[in-house]
């Protein structure tokens, strides 16, 4: 199978408690088709129980997930490839039999499922891996056995959890290389990651989920967009203090000669280029551009403030 133009992954509206811990509070995204859907959040913020609602392996309280405008059962799941945190492979098959029985498993012909596994663990590096158990595998090949699984029944959407977790940097090219070919071919493509580089390098889209909300989405320029302005300013001769007299302007970082400050909205640039004048020589005084993990840490430090 493979993916069709225009279709998206919607999960609208869900909601999933237990007892007295809300897990998940109104969960609202989409996924587009050809998208790299980036899903960030610290540990227990919602992130894997979303993916397993997704994958009908819990049930929601409320709130539906959708692909293709119709809702997900047991046969569109079919269509998905999951790739768990957890490990989800017998420990003692062996990795091409497994594959093939997976494949199996989703609806393929024997031939055709040992097709495939022989073509993904033949991409993955795994070839000469093929007669091995998993349990003798390292835990960055068992990885690759993981994407591989997720891979062999050529899915129409893509769900993983953490799925460059325990990977060498070589592996971990490859794994980016094989989600943006999906990705191209139409697929749309979630997963989850706490390596927010990798999440900024390749991404179409981010969501930045905080103690089971939705609470910020976009591409990372659209999530800079959102934060206040940051000016750099390299300035030798300043000594701390120099920008006190600036209204709606602090200091955030500092190193060395070079200052980064956050200026509420309103607060004047130029007034604050005045001041770093003020002080001698300026070598720079320029936006700063905020990484995804400087914008991430802004929205936890939120969450703790409040």
């Amino acid at each position: 199978m493979t993916a069709a133009t225009g279709s998206t992954l919607e999960i609208d509206r869900l909601n999933k408690r237990y007892g007295d811990i809300v897990a998940l509070n109104n969960m609202t995204f989409d996924v587009r088709a050809g998208e790299l859907f980036g899903f960030v959040g610290s540990n227990g913020a919602g992130k894997t129980t979303t993916m397993r609602i997704a994958m009908g392996v819990l049930a929601t309280d409320s709130g539906e997930v959708r692909w293709q405008g119709k809702p997900v059962d047991f046969d569109t799941r079919r269509s998905i490839g999951y790739m768990p945190s957890e490990r989800g492979l017998y420990p003692k098959m062996k990795v091409l039999e497994q594959l093939v029985y997976l494949g199996e498993l989703r609806g393929m012909p024997a031939s055709a499922a040992k097709k495939a596994a022989n073509e993904w663990t033949e991409r993955l590096g795994l070839e000469g891996r093929r007669k091995d158990e998993v349990q003798k595998l390292s835990l960055g090949n068992q990885q690759r056995v993981q994407l591989a699984a997720a891979l062999v029944h050529d899915p129409e959407v893509l769900i993983l959890d953490e799925p460059f977790s325990g990977l060498d940097p070589m592996a971990v090219d490859v794994m980016s290389s094989v989600l943006r070919e999906k990705a191209a071919a139409g697929a749309p493509v979630i997963f989850s990651s706490h390596q927010l580089e990798l999440v900024e390098r390749f991404c179409d889209r981010v969501g930045i989920i905080r103690a089971g909300e939705m609470v910020a989405c976009g591409t990372v320029d659209e999530l800079r967009g959102e934060a206040n302005l940051r000016i750099q300013v390299d300035a030798p001769a300043a000594r701390p203090g120099w920008s006190d007299a600036v209204p709606g302007a602090r200091v955030v970082e500092h190193n060395g000669s070079v200052y980064v400050l956050e200026l509420d909205t309103g607060a004047d640039d130029q007034q604050l280029l005045a001041a770093a004048m003020a002080t001698g020589p300026v070598h720079e005084f320029s936006p700063h551009r905020p990484a995804l993990t400087e914008l991430f840490r802004n929205v936890v430090s939120q969450e703790v403030a409040q």
